[in-house]
């Protein structure tokens, strides 16, 4: 399978590419103006209530797993589709993974006035949840520290200190501090319950310090910088760079939105033997789901691969 070349090439910069290297992100990077991914945002905000196509039903929040309704509407919503697929990402992404690119998973992060921060945390295999490896890279190990996924975090509206913008730390990536074999308890009670450092903080429901290797190890924030971005704008960051994000104690109705498309190479293997997410205290079909070939080609054919025209058709499953 492959997809054909882009016309105009956006590669990382050298200074770029060693400032990611050293400091495990890049950005922020504008990627549309202002006033065109307002106007887009609109349009995909009112599709996103139509789950007609998505690839996850909607389920009873009562009953587990509410946070994946935000997973994967690029699977169902052109205007997402084409977003993944921006050559204006993918070229970049591409300097750091190699030409032949997956989008594996991507999701909303929705944050409205007195939700309360995310907390300080890092992924590799995103087995955080379930115990069991989402991604496992060539000769890599359920027990391996391996290079995670690239997430590309876009701001869809202004992301400010007020509102809840992402904090990173550079230079984490180098070292995992949580083993993901580990298992995290989830309650929902838990949710803009919970303060961290002076900070208020939580993961979803759960507790992410309960996978810190040192039960006694702490994130040192005075070498958070936050990642203040203006809507259109992007941060380009291994999933392994510990990062988190402030609450939004912003007034009236200043929510921010942002929307997160995550990259591996063709040759990781995503979602190995099985068949179900399963996170936020519930569990979920793969049966809709499968990976985007971005950019390059596919030469191992061990993932679900989907496909798209790129003008405006969704994405169609071909099935294994």
């Amino acid at each position: 399978m492959t997809i054909g070349a882009e016309r105009v090439s956006y590669r990382l910069t050298d200074e770029e590419r060693a400032f990611f290297h050293e400091n495990g992100y890049v950005g922020p990077i504008t990627i549309y103006r202002p006033d065109e991914i307002a106007a887009t945002w609109r349009k995909i905000h009112r599709q996103t209530l139509d789950r007609s196509h998505a690839a996850y039903p909607e389920v009873d929040a009562s009953i587990g797993a509410p946070n994946i309704f935000n997973y994967d509407r690029h699977l169902d919503i052109d205007l997402l589709a084409e977003h993944v697929c921006n050559s204006k990402i993918v070229d970049r992404v591409a300097d750091i993974l190699g030409p032949d690119l997956l989008c594996w998973r991507s999701e909303f992060f929705p944050k409205y006035p007195g939700d309360e921060g995310t907390d300080w945390h890092q992924a590799d295999t995103f087995a955080n949840a379930s115990g069991k490896p989402q991604l496992l890279w060539p000769g890599e190990s359920e027990d391996d520290f391996g290079a995670g996924t690239i997430t590309v975090w876009t701001a869809f509206t202004d992301s400010t200190r007020e509102n809840g913008c992402l904090q990173i730390i550079p230079g984490t990536h180098h070292q995992m501090n949580y083993d993901e074999t580990r298992h995290m308890r989830y309650d929902d009670r838990r949710i803009n319950q919970e303060t961290k450092n002076g900070v208020r903080r939580g993961f979803f429901g759960y507790d992410y310090r309960d996978l810190q290797f040192d039960p006694d190890w702490k994130p040192n924030e005075e070498d958070a910088v936050p990642l203040v971005m203006e809507k259109g704008q992007c941060v380009i960051f291994w999933s392994t760079l510990m990062h988190a994000s402030l609450p939004n104690v912003s007034t009236g109705r200043d929510y921010r939105m942002g929307f997160a498309s995550r990259y591996v190479p063709t040759k990781v293997r995503v979602y190995p033997d099985t068949d179900h997410i399963e996170e936020y205290g519930g569990a979920i079909s793969l049966e809709r789901w499968g990976a985007a070939l971005v950019r390059g080609r596919d030469e191992y054919g061990h993932n679900r691969i989907v496909t798209s025209t790129l003008r405006g058709t969704p994405f169609r499953t071909v099935r294994d």
